[in-house]
């Protein structure tokens, strides 16, 4: 859903952003603006970490057959009714069955089969006698235990029955989930297709991920771990390199193929800054300039197709802004939920934790014990600070803070 046209940013370079939308209001224009894809089929293997696009109902039982649960000799539960050490009791065995090699004939009064783990039970007989409850002798056994009929039995649909719903739409696909969709003779299955992600990384003074500093070159720290987070939340990244600040090339990679472009640097008011007046121009800048530190300079809109999203360069700023909003587009778009991703603690605060009223807060935190010590609020370019970190707790824009000893939410890292 667009905003009022007329309240649409312009171009903002040295100028300084007119007015600051709420993370509410933004979190209503990525929600009301995406949409999960659409379905294609992927066999097993391709299926991995994607999500359901449809319910998957089983065609048969699983098992399809009467198994035997356990190694032993497959009986008539009546004819072992008494049997003990003191009393055994004599069965023939006619032969056996094994996994895929089931015996042919019947189990009638007085005989048996050996059988194993797995392996179909024979006509007649319903139960399954335990090897260590009985004496194996030529031709015979000598039965010393009781067991009831269906006894160590495994029956159809015991695990999966025909009919039943196996997994829902919207799950993402664990190694299990695989073993259980293969075991009902499911070879292909409709998942929701990844969405392609445009990282377009910006900036003169940036050297390629892993470069050594140098001279007054720093190395993008960014694209990496977009791209760990892209992946994280379904997405499929598309990243071929640092693009300099040259708005003709800027624009050029903003038209790349795909289902979200994402734009690190050059995204505020500086004079450098051209992704938010070529989105203006070309698509629409529906939002730029949050109440929200850090990452009050992020922006999005839409060219084309595409939704497009203005995230600051410094790094924890980056890292702030995905979550809130790249991240929840991404995620709805891949069938995902598109709330946090993090496991969430609750416990109370070692000390303080100062906001201002009208502005969100990402508040970096480590858990001490059982307390929630604040590391900084501030620093937007200090990147360590989250690997020391082991969360974050939001402040909403409506409190001051949290005081001592206040219980809040910690959204893990891990």
């Amino acid at each position: 859903m667009a905003s009022d046209p007329s309240l649409r940013p312009t171009d903002v370079r040295m100028k300084g952003f007119a007015r600051r939308w709420t993370v509410e209001q933004c979190f209503h224009w990525i929600d009301s603006t995406t949409q999960v894809l659409e379905a294609e089929l992927a066999g097993l293997q391709a299926a991995a970490g994607r999500v359901l696009a449809a319910d998957v109902i089983s065609q048969i039982d699983v098992p399809h057959f009467s198994r035997a649960m356990m190694d032993g000799f497959a009986v008539i539960g009546n004819d072992t009714a008494g049997a003990s050490t003191y009393n055994p009791l004599r069965l023939n065995v006619l032969g056996q069955s094994l996994p895929g090699d089931p015996y042919p004939g019947t189990v009638t009064p007085g005989t048996t089969i050996r059988i194993m783990t797995g392996a179909p039970m024979p006509q007649g007989a319903d139960a399954v006698l335990p090897v260590e409850q009985t004496v194996i002798e030529d031709g015979s056994i000598l039965v010393q235990g009781e067991v009831a009929p269906e006894k160590h039995v495994g029956v159809p649909g015991e695990d999966i029955q025909s009919k039943t719903r196996v997994l829902a739409r919207q799950r993402r696909l664990r190694a299990q989930d695989l073993g259980v969709l293969s075991s009902i003779g499911v070879s292909q299955i409709p998942i929701v297709k990844k969405p392609r992600v445009r990282l377009v990384i910006t900036g003169n003074e940036l050297l390629p991920p892993g470069s050594t500093p140098q001279n007054h070159q720093i190395t993008d720290a960014n694209s990496p771990m977009l791209s760990a987070l892209i992946e994280r939340d379904g997405g499929e990244v598309l990243h071929p390199g640092i693009i300099p600040d040259d708005p003709d090339r800027l624009l050029s990679a903003l038209e790349t193929d795909a289902d979200v472009v994402i734009v690190s640097g050059g995204s505020s008011v500086g004079q450098e800054d051209h992704a938010p007046r070529l989105l203006a121009e070309h698509g629409t800048l529906e939002i730029h300039g949050v109440a929200m530190r850090p990452s009050s300079p992020s922006g999005m809109g839409t060219l084309g197709n595409r939704l497009v999203f203005l995230l600051p360069g410094n790094p924890v700023s980056c890292l702030c802004a995905y979550d809130f909003f790249a991240g929840r587009a991404i995620r709805t778009m891949a069938g995902l939920s598109p709330d946090w991703p993090h496991q969430q603690v609750e416990l109370p605060l070692a000390r303080k934790l100062v906001s201002t009223v009208g502005r969100t807060d990402y508040a970096r935190v480590s858990i001490e014990g059982d307390e929630v010590e604040p590391i900084s609020i501030s620093g937007a370019s200090v990147l360590s600070s989250t690997t020391r970190a082991d969360g974050f707790v939001i402040i909403p824009e409506d409190l001051e803070g949290y005081a001592r000893d206040s219980m809040v939410a910690v959204y893990l890292y891990e």
